[in-house]
């Protein structure tokens, strides 16, 4: 009889722990298309299909939202948050050339890239969360995390909703801490916070198109998009183009809560990993970036030159000197 239940206890078991395998597909099976990048640039593939490890793959949040992700390589896991609007294959490039090291993953946020669009959770904190069931998912005990723009507040939010356990490292590009610049701030708060703006609803207008002054919305970011001047982001924003449809109204719908949070404390006070943080001449972030740097123990700051393309696209527009450099401290912080 003993034995009878070990089986029968063993066979339940066996049927709350089986997994359903995953069928991965190639991201050109995904799109159903081939894609010729522009420029042929030594070391980077000269179309999609020659980037024969890339998939893109799919998980389901437990508010019932598919979530796509990109993903290449083997050996230590690196997981990258897009910023607002952007997606998987912008990164094709850093993709490509970390992939040769790394298991690399890029996380298309709800409502953007190849996710789907939902008028529910579009809050930092669900993004967050979003964050945490994709490692879950995984089955990730430690990862080394990199968030650009609105993905590094994905981070701070998921650092201050779940800590810093599942963090091996952490790098995070070009993102003010506040964006929001409260009438009572000094000069010297709204810098070190990186204020841009003073009216989240009036930013919102302008990032639809609405001409809006300097003195309300700092637009210098959309100046520094369209001096397309990097063949690397050339090739990796004509795929975008060619692979996502983007809807404004979809995607405007988590930048006020987006705008309107203020990470200082979470900067300053919940960081306990090493820090790589990324930002460039171009760039009106730089103060609130070494503000960051100051407050982050063993934080490392790298300041790209204009001649190395030091904006806020630094990694689009540079990507072997910012892969090279992100590999450089996750080596350095082994």
């Amino acid at each position: 009889m003993k034995t009878r239940q070990k089986i029968i206890l063993f066979f339940v078991a066996s049927l709350y722990s089986f997994t359903p395998a995953v069928e991965a597909k190639s991201a050109v099976e995904v799109l159903q298309n081939d894609f010729v990048f522009p420029n042929e640039i030594i070391g980077l593939p000269t179309k999609l299909s020659d980037f024969k490890d890339l998939e893109i793959n799919y998980f389901t949040t437990n508010d019932d939202v598919k979530i796509a992700y990109w993903e290449a390589g083997e050996g230590e896991p690196i997981i990258f948050i897009p910023g607002w609007s952007a997606n998987g294959a912008e990164y094709i490039n850093v993709m490509y050339l970390l992939s040769k090291k790394y298991h690399v993953y890029v996380l298309d946020p709800r409502n953007q890239g190849l996710s789907q669009r939902v008028k529910y959770g579009n809050r930092i904190s669900r993004y967050s969360m979003d964050l945490k069931q994709f490692v879950d998912h995984l089955n990730l005990s430690q990862v080394n995390f990199s968030g650009w723009s609105m993905g590094a507040s994905v981070l701070w939010g998921y650092i201050d909703l779940f800590g810093t356990q599942s963090i091996k490292t952490l790098s995070l590009i070009d993102e003010p801490i506040s964006i929001y610049t409260h009438s009572n701030w000094s000069e010297e708060e709204r810098l070190n916070a990186g204020g841009m703006t003073t009216s989240a609803e009036k930013m919102i207008a302008a990032y639809s198109g609405t001409p809006m002054s300097e003195d309300i919305v700092d637009m210098s970011v959309m100046a520094r998009y369209i001096a397309n001047d990097s063949l690397y982001f050339q090739n990796s924003e004509a795929f975008a183009s060619a692979t996502i449809k983007n809807n404004f109204d979809s995607m405007s719908q988590v930048l006020f809560d987006h705008a309107m949070n203020d990470w200082r404390d979470v900067v300053s006070k919940k960081i306990d990993v090493p820090t790589a943080i990324f930002s460039g001449d171009y760039s009106h972030n730089v103060r609130s970036q070494q503000w960051a740097n100051s407050v982050i123990p063993n934080s490392e700051l790298y300041i790209y030159t204009k001649k190395e393309e030091g904006d806020h696209f630094l990694a689009f527009k540079n990507p072997k000197k910012f892969t090279s450099d992100l590999d450089s401290f996750i080596e350095r912080n082994k």
